[in-house]
């Protein structure tokens, strides 16, 4: 184990599958959060350039994704005697290892040094579905920028976007494993009740079956806005609630953000998310949208999380804690 001394700084080389920020999600905004943060306690990163790769100047490489194909980039690193991080950003269960290629996968995180998942839950899981040993896989939690401690007007969003009455609130990328499919065919309960979604489009013709899906007159899509954007957090002020009803999560950033705004949430019961937010959400199958549409109906009946609670949201998953962890995880396997 490498020990920092005096003003040694540990230098990590980050990289991804080269798709990854044409239309950036939770992966991209963890990937730099991390980025921003691990410097202010002694570890300088570096974005992997193509053109110039410089394996040789950095003391462990950090790849995050498991997205088919980057077990080959994984296999170089670990052919060049480099210690090897792997963020998975993955949930597997027995039920759904039919959908992936775990041969491959298994393949990839078996050459990394240590596997970086973002809960306990997560790294048992993998662990038992893909047969590794336990050992290899780290908790490093998902994280909570600063900036979402501040808590803008609802009006700025209303005024811009004009917004005028209530409506259902989710940020995230427009795609089947996000589930707004089956958010929209709940909100056929909510007739007071417009839904809007914030994102990128990564799957087109998925958006447009949420756009038929969902009701006539109470529905918008207004893009994607930026991650640290006032205009964001003001749409959070705005909302009657969050809902994030995804196939699976782990959890999803948005989620963690929407409830250091203070949101009422409702949010899949698949995945990680009872780790993070224990009896603070509402949890839904998202196979069944009468689920969704009973879980929008019991979080309006319910009050607001409190200005405490919220805080206390912000304590735990701070990016700044979180990095700790994630240090002391690079430590160990140089």
């Amino acid at each position: 184990m490498r020990v920092q001394t005096g003003g040694e700084e540990l230098r990590v080389l980050f990289s991804t599958y080269p798709m990854a920020f044409h239309t950036p999600g939770g992966g991209e905004v963890q990937l730099l959060a991390y980025r921003d943060h691990l410097p202010q306690i002694g570890v300088d990163v570096t974005l992997f350039d193509l053109w110039n790769p410089r394996f040789d100047q950095h003391d462990v490489v950090h790849f995050f994704s498991c997205v088919g194909g980057s077990v080959h980039f994984c296999h170089f690193v670990r052919n060049l005697r480099k210690p090897l991080v792997i963020t998975s950003s993955l949930w597997i269960t027995e039920e759904t290892r039919h959908l992936y290629p775990i041969d491959e996968i298994r393949h990839q995180l078996s050459l990394a040094d240590r596997v970086i998942t973002n809960s306990e839950m997560e790294s048992d899981t993998l662990a038992r579905v893909l047969e590794l040993d336990r050992s290899k896989f780290a908790a490093v939690y998902n994280g909570v920028d600063e900036v979402f401690q501040k808590r803008p007007t609802p009006d700025l969003f209303r005024s811009t976007f004009n917004v005028r009455g209530q409506f259902v609130l989710n940020v995230g990328n427009i795609e089947p494993r996000k589930n707004q499919l089956g958010l929209a065919q709940a909100m056929a309960s909510m007739p007071d009740h417009e839904l809007i979604l914030i994102g990128h489009i990564r799957d087109a013709a998925y958006f447009d079956k949420v756009k038929e899906a969902a009701p006539e007159g109470r529905f918008r899509y207004l893009g994607p806005l930026d991650h640290h954007s006032e205009l964001l957090r003001s749409a959070y002020q705005a909302c009657d609630l969050f809902c994030l009803p995804s196939t699976l999560e782990t959890p999803g950033l948005a989620a963690l953000e929407a409830a250091t705004q203070g949101c009422r949430q409702v949010i899949t019961e698949e995945g990680s998310t009872r780790e993070y937010f224990g009896d603070e959400a509402i949890y839904v199958s998202p196979k069944d949208p009468q689920a969704i549409a009973s879980g929008l109906r019991q979080a309006l009946s319910m009050p607001a999380p409190t200005a405490t609670q919220a805080g206390q949201i912000y304590e735990r998953f701070a990016w700044i804690r979180v990095v700790e962890k994630l240090k002391s995880i690079y430590e160990g396997v140089i």
